[in-house]
């Protein structure tokens, strides 16, 4: 962390009441107030119209505008009293913490270093704790607005840390701010935040079905630490490549959604950061006091998720519903910027296709149907950015297009994680209410696994769930080893298993396979299988025994055998001693 980010978050503990040093200007304390305040603005209002997924390209202009804020806070800090008298409001105040905020997290969306989160969080926490738009909430609309819009501001924050509980409790007083307002003020002034309200409660419900009992980020607690990761044999090859950046998009009719962050690329995100050692397991039980604010001190929270032992997380650009040449534009900018040893990570999710064109074997419909050309993505879109190592997922009933990229490189091998044609028909599995079921065997894979056999979170017993998470877990390292030491493994995967994001994305992809290939109301329809480019070494394709005991071994915890078709040599009284030996 930066000093000068240290010194703002030190100056925001401090509640700043005294009227400090007597200013030597003969100029008013309130014209110099306003005049700070009025050169914040200016420069608050070009930086957040700066794309977020130029690297390091406005790193400059973040930091001249958080001097501006700095100074501004310091003054204001420093000349409270005198501020007061000559009129100036504590929503005032508030705004211009919650601009802090705000610029904190969209550099977060810029770097993806989660200190910018974490501050981000403590000026919001510091308006919602000092209640700055409290005073004249109902006599105003413009306050009533500006509360709104910062609990919104707020709930995204929050969500993206895996504070859940706060966000249930933003939730509530958002609903009932919502209500108060329709009751006070016109209340057609309050349509648009009550599909807000409606929005963040279909998010929660499709996010929260396992109480998030794992979390989505790569945890040293439950995860391989990467320095104990089996090593690629250097005659397999000899370069080894890094997720440096990521393009995160999905475009579904009615997709369930926060703001602009749909629940696929929600998991995507999650899935490819680092998860503080200390954040995700701090004790649930904490007190909460009456104006919300944990017991801790927000010291040691910033301590807490500003984990020094950690590498620094991929870059990534999460496009909401972009247009073709937007998207286009972004992958040719990053592709430029990338490092020599990265390798891009392109994550499409999107629910229509549209047949052949010429010289083409399909394409993704990418925004309204009505203009095929403008809103559909084909393969050939790809080809000019495989000069850079590039890794597809593709998560569309027409994914499997995509493969003829492989015919078509400039210069890099390309690899690719395609889904199904077709995903089982269950009502628990629809996109409109849980996200897709692909992407969630990527994200959290015991949780699909659930979700496939129809099984929330109200059903599973936890004990039985941590013993399920534990074998699927040392199974996948198991796996991960088999492939690290195969001998006739593509260099494309050989290059890039040394990743931690990658390898367990992988390994993730090969217990979808393996799922999906022995689910008996699927059986034998390779429509229903994912499909990986180049293809995995033949050892560790499914069915082979390993892979279908650890799914027997888990289906048999859920008392689901009956849903898959095993060998006849995979028996349970064959496992039996090997489940027994999984405790707590």
């Amino acid at each position: 962390m930066s000093s000068q980010q240290m010194q703002m978050q030190i100056q925001i503990q401090n509640s700043g009441g005294g009227s400090g040093n007597n200013n030597s200007s003969n100029i008013p304390v309130s014209e110099v107030f306003w005049t700070l305040v009025d050169k914040a603005d200016k420069k608050f209002s070009k930086i957040r119209d700066l794309p977020f997924y130029q690297r390091s390209r406005h790193d400059t202009y973040f930091y001249k505008v958080f001097k501006v804020y700095t100074q501004l806070w310091k003054f204001q800090q420093e000349n409270r009293q005198k501020l007061i008298e000559a009129g100036l409001k504590r929503w005032e105040i508030g705004e211009i913490a919650s601009r802090i905020g705000q610029l904190y997290f969209g550099q977060y969306m810029r770097t993806s270093d989660a200190n910018y989160l974490s501050e981000s969080y403590i000026f919001y926490e510091a308006i919602l704790t000092r209640e700055y738009f409290k005073e004249g909430l109902f006599q105003d609309v413009n306050i009533a607005n500006k509360q709104l819009r910062f609990l919104a501001r707020f709930i995204m924050v929050c969500l993206v840390l895996n504070r859940r509980e706060m966000v249930q409790q933003l939730v509530n007083q958002l609903k009932v701010l919502v209500d108060e307002c329709k009751r006070t003020f016109q209340e057609s002034d309050f349509k648009e935040w009550k599909l807000v309200v409606q929005e963040i409660l279909r998010f929660l419900k499709a996010e929260t079905a396992f109480m998030n009992i794992r979390p989505l980020r790569y945890s040293l607690v439950l995860d391989s630490h990467p320095d104990t990761l089996p090593h690629v044999a250097a005659a397999i090859t000899k370069r080894h490549l890094k997720l440096r950046d990521a393009v995160l998009s999905s475009f579904h009719p009615n997709e369930v959604k926060y703001s602009e962050l749909t629940i696929d690329t929600f998991r995507m995100l999650q899935c490819l950061e680092w998860e503080p050692s200390g954040l995700f397991y701090q004790s649930s039980g904490s007190k909460l006091s009456q104006n919300g604010a944990t017991g801790t001190s927000r010291i040691s929270y910033i301590q807490d998720i500003a984990d020094p032992t950690l590498p620094a997380n991929p870059r990534k650009a999460v496009l909401y519903r972009p247009s073709l040449t937007h998207f286009i534009a972004v992958l040719a900018t990053i592709c430029e910027e990338l490092p020599s040893d990265g390798i891009l990570l392109v994550y499409l999710s999107a629910s229509g296709y549209c047949g052949s064109a010429q010289n083409e074997s399909g394409c993704i419909h990418f925004g309204p149907r009505g203009d095929r050309g403008s809103n559909c993505i084909y393969p050939s879109d790809f080809v000019p950015f495989t000069r850079r190592p590039l890794l597809l997922v593709i998560d569309n009933d027409n994914s499997k297009a995509f493969k003829v990229i492989a015919e078509a490189e400039k210069g890099e091998s390309v690899a690719m994680l395609l889904s199904p044609s077709c995903s089982p028909a269950l009502s628990d599995c629809s996109h409109n209410s849980n996200g897709s079921l692909f992407t969630m065997f990527l994200t959290a894979p015991l949780q699909a696994f659930c979700m496939l056999l129809g099984l929330s979170g109200t059903d599973i017993d936890l004990d039985t769930f941590n013993k399920a998470e534990m074998l699927l877990s040392s199974s996948l390292n198991n796996w991960g080893l088999a492939l690290a030491t195969s001998d006739t493994l593509n260099p494309v995967w050989g290059q890039i298993l040394g990743d931690p994001f990658i390898r367990r994305l992988l390994l993730r992809f090969i217990f979808c396979q393996a799922v999906l290939t022995l689910y008996a109301p699927v059986y034998n329809d390779n429509k229903f299988l994912p499909t990986c480019v180049p293809s995995l070494p033949t050892p560790v394709l499914p069915p082979s025994y390993s892979y279908q005991s650890v799914i027997l071994n888990l289906a048999s915890m859920f008392g689901a055998t009956k849903r898959f078709i095993f060998s006849e040599d995979v028996l349970p009284e064959s496992i039996q001693t090997n489940m027994n030996q999984l405790t707590l």
